[in-house]
């Protein structure tokens, strides 16, 4: 089988397209034949970790047909699957991979192979974070943040979907896109001084929500963007929390963290990444839910896409095709 190959932690530009043998499913795996793939940042991000063996193929996201089983896996041949795979393992920029089938999602009929990739990563990192790890309940807006891109876009329709109010940072040629998904304010981070537009939005209370997807510092500022006892939740580094005097804000932090699951090596968690995926699948069956597709390309391009992806000018989601 042919198949990206990252050599000793090279960067993405070294990466190798090549033939290489094609693994037998072991107890609870699938092999896959790969029909799509879904560029992530975290693609051109991990380029090392101290689990892998090299050469190492990466890639987290995938879409295809079952076409071999090990015992135990919980899969037929022939189903047609999506999954978000095991960051520490051999991943999914090759023409068949193995799965853990726990994590496995059944693709459904009216869901095309390109918008089953694109809805994985991004798709269940906004729900963990949205759906599951916050309590909406009550709650009126929700900011966040990098709107126009995979994350964020999932996340203002999910957010849309629960009732609430959303504003989103976005440049201002991307204002329109994240209005056509659902935001009901878009913010100019570079010409904007976002605290000002949130308090400002939310009559001085500051936002109940506030979803984080760019890092460290914009979440420890985010804490002066949240409402009492409102809710923060980040993907790329929590907030530093000592800027806030105790018992003042009573904020809610949460970690979202999908590759976690798999590390941890708790059952409930890796079935979760296929319960996520499932109900992302079904929301985009019945047109509740855009995946995002903007962009198709072949596999032998990949590289050429992180690289773009990578310059943080990209909207929606980079699918490449298999076979």
């Amino acid at each position: 089988m042919k198949a990206w190959l990252n050599h000793s932690g090279t960067a993405i530009d070294q990466w190798t397209f090549e033939e290489v043998e094609t693994p037998t499913p072991g107890e609870g795996q699938a092999l896959i034949r790969v029909k799509t793939v879904a560029l992530n940042p975290v693609d051109y991000k991990a380029t090392n970790n101290p689990a892998w063996t090299f050469p190492h193929i990466p890639g987290v996201d995938l879409a295809g047909v079952v076409e071999q089983i090990g015992p135990g896996a919980e899969v037929k041949v022939g189903d047609r699957v999506a999954i978000h795979t095991n960051l520490q393992r051999d991943g999914a920029f090759a023409e068949y991979a193995l799965v853990d089938t726990r994590a496995l999602a059944l693709i459904p009929e009216d869901v095309s192979f390109a918008e089953a990739a694109a809805i994985l990563c991004a798709g269940m990192t906004a729900y963990e974070a949205i759906v599951q790890k916050m309590n909406t309940t009550g709650k009126e807006t929700i900011l966040i943040h990098a709107g126009a891109g995979g994350v964020g876009g999932i996340g203002i329709q999910l957010a849309k979907r629960l009732g609430l109010s959303v504003a989103t940072t976005a440049s201002t040629e991307n204002h329109e896109w994240v209005k056509r998904l659902g935001a009901d304010l878009a913010i100019d981070y570079k010409k904007e001084h976002v605290t000002d537009v949130i308090r400002d939005w939310t009559n001085g209370r500051g936002a109940d929500l506030i979803f984080n997807t760019v890092g460290r510092d914009e979440a420890t500022a985010d804490l002066g963007r949240l409402a009492f006892s409102g809710q923060l939740a980040f993907i790329a580094g929590g907030p530093d929390q000592s800027v806030v005097k105790p018992f003042t804000l009573s904020p809610s932090i949460h970690e979202v963290a999908l590759a976690a699951a798999y590390a941890s090596e708790n059952d409930r968690a890796i079935r979760n990444l296929g319960h996520m995926a499932s109900e992302l699948l079904k929301l985009v069956a019945t047109k509740e839910l855009d995946p995002l597709v903007t962009e198709e390309i072949p596999a032998a391009d990949i590289v050429k896409g992180l690289q773009r992806l990578s310059e943080r000018h990209v909207r929606g989601k980079i699918i490449a095709t298999f076979n």
